[in-house]
């Protein structure tokens, strides 16, 4: 009976101490600025748990290769496709350590990268191709001919949709990249993402840009819609879809159910922005003018942080990463 009457005091001891904690823990990094205001959202909880109660690190950053554009996360590390010298560099996501630079050949222009759960895949612009590599080792599996100037892809679950610069939408079986179909869409297509439902492909142009809402099964386009000026990034928030438009300086939020525009929201002048990433919270922007962080709800800046002119963007659940013109920003 005392063990019982102990171990229930204990608990008691323990909940109040962590609640104590936990309120002071909020109230001093509410003083000190490191947590948004109130009403803003919550920190997210695995920043936390490594104790990441900064609001970015804006001083970690890690050489890869020659201008890197696209950047992906395998679960463990982050991958870049190294535009200017046709290589992939592996970095481990928790301290930043280069693994592995992979050449995928001369004059390819790696341009996009996307994990498929276990093979990094590389769309090379000069080549025309798509690139499988095993996540693991880095060891090429195979080469696969797509269409003209393919960006940045999406996997589905099964299947890796790469956008081509030729106006088509080609469908490779990520198991053996048998083709599986290319389909017609918009103009200028250059980057694509997967909502659990549909591919959305971002369409570009100088006079403004559309992104068009695509059926998996067949390839039917079931809707497009219009953004702002030359847009490139897109990314998913598990329920609207943002678009960065480089031409115009905004970011673009859309229902994804049903297409509908739900605000264009204004960046900094002379920010361009360019690759976008989900954190879990909040929406990251990488842009000519360094990265911006926005509030999912109603787009509202909540950081701003100046830098370098950033390309692709991911997020490792724990930290965003920017590619830069040599290096990778790790906020």
């Amino acid at each position: 009976m005392k063990r019982g009457i102990l171990i229930f005091a204990g608990l008691i001891t323990i909940s109040l101490l962590f609640g104590t904690l936990s309120g002071w823990a909020q109230t001093t990094a509410t003083k000190s600025g490191q947590l948004a205001s109130p009403g803003a959202p919550a920190a997210n909880p695995l920043k936390v748990a490594l104790l990441h109660w900064y609001k970015a690190n804006t001083t970690t950053s890690f050489t890869v290769g020659n201008l890197p554009d696209g950047i992906a996360f395998d679960g463990a590390n982050i991958w870049t496709a190294n535009f200017n010298d046709g290589t992939v560099s592996k970095l481990q996501a928790n301290d930043g350590a280069v693994l592995g630079t992979f050449t995928i050949g001369a004059g390819v222009e790696p341009f996009g990268v996307t994990f498929d759960g276990a093979n990094i895949w590389v769309s090379n612009v000069a080549a025309g191709t798509v690139t499988k590599l095993e996540a693991s080792t880095g060891k090429i599996l195979g080469t696969f001919t797509v269409g003209t100037n393919p960006g940045w892809m999406a996997f589905d679950g099964a299947n890796i949709w790469v956008p081509n610069g030729t106006n088509t939408l080609t469908k490779l079986r990520a198991s053996d990249g048998k083709n599986l179909g290319n389909f017609t869409v918009t103009f200028s297509p250059i980057t694509t993402a997967f909502d659990g439902t549909s591919i959305w492909v971002v369409c570009g142009g100088t006079s403004g840009g559309v992104v068009s809402k695509v059926r998996p099964s067949d390839g039917t386009v079931l809707g497009t819609y219009p953004v702002g000026t030359a847009p490139t990034g897109i990314a998913f928030d598990g329920a609207n879809m943002w678009v960065a438009n480089r031409g115009d300086g905004t970011v673009t939020k859309l229902q994804a159910s049903s297409g509908t525009v739900l605000g264009t929201f204004s960046l900094d002048p002379g920010m361009a922005p360019y690759g976008v990433a989900f954190d879990g919270s909040n929406i990251w922007v990488s842009s000519s003018g360094g990265t911006a962080e926005l509030r999912t709800s109603d787009g509202g800046i909540l950081a701003r942080f100046p830098g370098q002119n950033g390309a692709g963007a991911a997020f490792d659940g724990a930290s965003v990463w920017v590619a830069l013109s040599h290096t990778v920003q790790k906020y």
